[in-house]
């Protein structure tokens, strides 16, 4: 009924493991248990990966793949096929097998989580993971028993909308253009809530997404809507990052006018799995090596994907994704342009490493900062 799972893809005849050139680079590595397999940690090694991917995106902007079908990567059978011809599509929102370039970037994404998580070393299933991380991954997932689904949230990948699709999906909620402030704990069930067993069993059984965005634009977003709206964020983190970072700033700063620089530094400074939800990596939120995804989701192609989503899963006909707001303006390419090109360079490159993954795995090219481009 739903996409198949990725599964392992072996090193090309004569290549260096990935994993075992990994394991080689010096940012580190944990380990899942004493005398356990090591667990890879993100490594600038990854940026053979981001080229390939990078190229690849670069050809569909210029149009070049606009015929190429990519070999699939299971051949759908006679049944699923029917099936899917089946479902309704909505208008003007070409999804899948007619979108060229919706087919290269899932391509690409499948065979770069294939490639790199069938290392060996790499987790196969949370319970490869040390328990920090196990505990991390299972609070993000959500759990629909009705629908039989499994949904990693990302913060700042409208996991607010994806949550009130669950309750209204639960019932809990009548519809979801109801206007309240979403709770973002009540009526939601996660795995943490649930005995090993249970979560192995929907693991195994349940269809599995996520949705994920370009690593630096949701780090943008977070920037302006953490920093600029939400007092509680700036006196938590905003003023201990004026604190650090500000000469001057006085022992008791507001919090309140964080520079995007003093945000990218305080982030080079910490540890990737231990950050607030609203800045950590997806890898680490999500562990796509760890869960089996059976689909990752756009929030470039967000309606299109998640209507796609809600069809795969046969929620009822009149529950859609909701349309984003008239008011609401997210962080935009051109923004986050101009953003970076104001960080100082050795700055971002602090930075990069962290996200490597995320870039990476998810098939976004790297922001392209260079004197000329930032000129134009």
């Amino acid at each position: 009924m739903f996409p198949r799972p990725l599964t392992p893809l072996a090193a090309p005849n004569g290549a260096e493991p990935l994993g075992r050139a990994l394991r080689r680079a010096p940012l580190g590595r944990a380990r899942a248990g004493p005398g356990g397999p090591p667990l890879l940690l993100p490594s600038m090694l990854m940026f053979a990966v981001i080229v390939a991917s990078s190229g690849l995106l670069l050809m569909i902007e210029r149009g070049i793949l606009a015929e190429v079908k990519p070999l699939p990567l299971h051949p759908p059978s006679r049944e699923a096929a029917a099936w899917r011809r089946a479902l309704p599509r909505p208008a003007g929102l070409p999804l899948g097998p007619g979108d060229p370039d919706w087919q290269v970037r899932q391509d690409v994404r499948n065979r770069t989580l294939r490639a790199v998580c069938g290392q060996p070393g790499m987790p196969r299933d949370p319970w490869d993971l040390p328990a920090g991380q196990r505990r991390t991954l299972l609070r993000h997932v959500l759990v629909s028993d009705r629908y039989r689904f499994l949904y990693c949230y990302v913060p700042k990948v409208a996991c607010s909308n994806w949550k009130r699709v669950l309750k209204v999906l639960a019932g809990v909620l009548d519809s979801v253009d109801v206007r309240l402030r979403m709770d973002h704990r009540h009526d939601l069930v996660f795995l943490a809530d649930l005995r090993p067993e249970e979560i192995r069993y929907r693991l195994q059984h349940y269809f599995k997404f996520l949705f994920v965005r370009e690593p630096l634009e949701r780090l943008l977003s977070a920037y302006r809507n953490k920093f600029g709206e939400i007092p509680e964020y700036q006196r938590r983190y905003g003023a201990e990052i004026v604190r650090r970072y500000r000469a001057g700033a006085g022992p008791s700063p507001a919090g309140d006018d964080v520079t995007f620089p003093e945000f990218l530094r305080y982030l080079a400074d910490e540890d990737p799995e231990r950050m607030n939800e609203h800045w950590m990596p997806v890898y680490h939120l999500c562990q796509p090596c760890a869960v089996h995804y059976d689909f990752v989701g756009s929030y470039e192609r967000l309606e299109a994907d998640a209507n796609q989503v809600l069809e795969w899963v046969r929620a009822p006909p009149h529950v859609r994704f909701p349309a984003r707001q008239a008011w609401y303006r997210p962080a935009s390419p051109e923004s986050l342009h101009y953003h970076l090109c104001s960080a100082p360079r050795a700055l971002l490159q602090d930075v990069l490493p962290k996200y490597i993954l995320d870039f990476s795995l998810f098939a976004y090219p790297l922001p392209n900062v260079t004197r000329e481009a930032c000129h134009q």
